[in-house]
């Protein structure tokens, strides 16, 4: 790993932990174990470095979604993996929420330039769960999509407030088997009603 890379994964770890405006230049070297003057030779502004972060996420996310592809030639098997990113993820979501969302949430509370960049995160899912449900025969395939997003993005703020993994577990279960039910005894053409 480069030494840009590193600060890029440091970066990325801190951001989602403490967040983008809490988390200085500082505890970057620190984390990489670097002198700033290093540092800066790889970025001169938090901007760049936020920058960074977001393509590295977006490169990430993409390559999780091929593999998620290739692993299975089933749309709906392909969406529940995509559901159950809260449990893939659980003790990380406990602690610091979701990473898109928590991003995303800032940046938009700080009126952030990168604000869009970031919600490109948010864009490739519902552009990836979209081509799901359009495989599976749906006109209301980016509904669904975003549908998804909001269950996603709902369970994961409540397991980072309650930490119920028991419920997390429990609602994500419900929520698979109400999607399964709705897909199979609605028409193509019908809109799911979770």
């Amino acid at each position: 790993m480069t030494t840009r890379e590193a600060i890029v994964e440091a970066a990325d770890r801190l951001f989602y932990e403490y967040g983008f405006e809490s988390t200085s230049f500082a505890s970057i070297a620190a984390a990489v174990g670097i002198s700033r003057g290093n540092f800066y030779y790889h970025f001169k502004t938090k901007d760049e470095i936020l920058n960074a972060v977001i393509n590295a996420r977006l490169a990430a996310t993409r390559a999780m979604l091929a593999e998620w592809a290739s692993s299975s030639g089933d749309p709906l098997v392909r969406v529940m993996r995509f559901v159950e990113i809260v449990l893939t993820n659980e003790a990380d979501i406990e602690l610091h929420g979701c990473p898109v969302g928590t991003l995303s949430g800032e940046l938009a509370k700080l009126d952030h330039p990168a604000r869009l960049e970031a919600v490109g995160l948010f864009e490739t899912f519902r552009e990836w769960l979209g081509a799901q449900f359009n495989l599976l025969g749906r006109d209301d395939a980016d509904d669904l999509a975003l549908h998804v997003l909001m269950f996603s993005q709902g369970t994961a703020t409540l397991s980072n407030v309650f930490r119920d993994r028991d419920w997390v577990r429990r609602e994500v279960g419900r929520f698979e088997q109400r999607l399964i039910d709705e897909l199979a005894s609605t028409s193509p053409t019908a809109s799911v009603a979770l």
